[in-house]
């Protein structure tokens, strides 16, 4: 069962027979105690306050059954980790096809490897992981208003708190198809004819950030922390 902010969202997952519902990340509809596991990719850097971060992270706590595990995905303030650049930072505006756009950077580890669940069904959650990708070419023209830095995408962060370009594109509607629209990096070729840009709040993580906020809680257990592509990673267990 999957939940998000939006309802254009979740209602692609309904028209491609997912189970996913609206809700509010930091209370969400589900009985305490509920899930066996828990997944978060690419949502607990988009609250704007530590706060606000740590509520996200006891709520996916709260949902667990003891023994249940989540899996934490953020994006790292380090796109340069151990003498290694990120994806993020190699891949340049046309060397990937338009898929590669829209996914993102990095490939998600099997849960069966990272959380160790009991479940015969955890080869089915492997694949991409859905990181927020964004491409080069965009100016960091200040917002007004806006005290934030605005960041110029496929570049070093200077910032952990900031503020990420992206083009709004409504698709072409086909008699009795609904239209979604879709955001593209600021700078790619799909935003090349498009208006305006929105900007989206980040704050991207710092190494040991998220561990030591997962540590805060003494209802669980961090049994993995590690960097894999531009994201730091956290593995939970609720005690």
């Amino acid at each position: 069962v999957g939940c998000d902010r939006s309802k254009n969202l979740v209602d692609i997952c309904g028209g491609k027979n997912f189970q996913a519902f609206v809700c509010d990340a930091l209370s969400v509809p589900i009985r305490s105690g509920s899930c066996d596991a828990c997944i978060s990719i690419a949502v607990i850097h988009h609250f704007s306050t530590a706060e606000r971060r740590l509520a996200n992270i006891r709520e996916l706590a709260r949902l667990l059954r003891p023994g249940g595990m989540a899996l934490i995905y953020v994006w790292a303030m380090e796109q340069e980790y151990k003498s290694q650049k990120s994806k993020y930072l190699k891949e340049k505006n046309g060397s990937k096809d338009k898929e590669e756009i829209n996914t993102g950077m990095a490939q998600r580890p099997r849960l069966s490897d990272q959380m160790c669940l009991s479940s015969s069904q955890d080869s089915a959650c492997s694949g991409r992981l859905f990181n927020d990708s964004k491409d080069e070419g965009c100016d960091a023209k200040p917002v007004a208003g806006s005290r934030l830095p605005v960041h110029t995408n496929r570049t070093s962060f200077h910032s952990q708190d900031l503020l990420v370009p992206w083009h709004l594109k409504g698709g072409t509607k086909k008699k009795g198809e609904s239209v979604h629209p879709v955001l593209f990096p600021a700078g790619s070729k799909e935003s090349q004819e498009l208006s305006p840009v929105f900007h989206r709040y980040y704050h991207v993580f710092s190494e040991g950030e998220l561990e030591a906020a997962c540590r805060s809680l003494d209802c669980v257990r961090v049994q993995n922390s590690y960097y894999d592509q531009g994201n730091w990673c956290v593995v939970l267990e609720k005690l």
